[in-house]
């Protein structure tokens, strides 16, 4: 039997561009109005990211610190990486390994 999803966490799958960054924009706003202590984006699954995709973690990242939370992406695979360090981004998010890694982080 698989492992639910916590529900401060989002799981997203392969390209998180402009073909799908206004879903993943409306699934962090429902996560971000619960009022959640963190919120983790699990990237584990995607493979590349637009500056559409940037600008929707960027998003999700100052509504949930607004608030006092903290908003942490996990699992970004080296593509990924590669991207939040061209933009110098890889600064400005808090990076996990991997989901449970940004769970247990105080």
């Amino acid at each position: 039997m698989p492992i639910p999803t916590p529900p401060n966490v989002l799981p997203l799958h392969g390209a998180l561009d402009l073909h799908v960054s206004p879903q993943v924009g409306d699934a962090l706003h429902s996560i971000i109005r619960q009022k959640p202590k963190r919120v983790v984006v699990d990237l584990s699954g995607v493979n590349y990211v637009d500056s559409s995709g940037l600008a929707v973690l960027i998003g999700g990242m100052q509504e949930i610190e607004r608030d006092g939370g903290l908003f942490m992406l996990a699992g970004a695979q080296q593509e990924v990486l590669t991207i939040l360090e061209s933009a110098r981004l890889d600064h400005y998010f808090l990076l996990f390994p991997h989901v449970d890694a940004a769970l247990a982080a105080s």
